[in-house]
């Protein structure tokens, strides 16, 4: 594994543009150093927060919860503070999809219960009854 890495190969890696690494950056998720001619070099701590902050937005976390839960560990490295809050984040993503779970089934009942409706008034009109 290299110890350097470029925005483009970044991007490429994680199939994620250079603008979304730039905006990342923007707002303080990752720091990549400079080189003298100004190109941005990444860390593997860039690499592995940038992992974070992708695999944070497929579990559906805003930025602000992934940035709250990845500065914590640098405040503390025992790692505790940090999967307290990302046990009680995690908690309410689950309660949030659960009630999503809830709305699809009751639409999908409602959605089975008009086709059905529809069903019946069409085998009444060709006198299928």
């Amino acid at each position: 594994m290299a110890d350097h890495y470029t925005i483009s190969n970044l991007a490429e890696e994680f199939d994620i543009s250079t603008r979304t690494i730039r905006y990342y950056e923007e707002i303080g998720l990752i720091h990549p150093k400079r080189t003298d001619g100004g190109q941005r070099v990444y860390s593997r701590r860039d690499r592995a927060r940038l992992r974070l902050i992708l695999r944070g937005k497929r579990f559906g976390f805003s930025l602000e919860e992934i940035h709250e839960m990845i500065t914590l560990f640098d405040e503390d490295r025992t790692g505790e503070k940090q999967l307290e809050a990302t046990i009680q984040y995690g908690k309410k993503k689950i309660k949030e999809v659960e009630e999503k779970i809830q709305d699809m089934m009751e639409l999908k009942s409602q959605m089975e219960e008009l086709l059905n409706d529809f069903q019946n008034r069409l085998h009444k009109i060709k006198g299928e009854e």
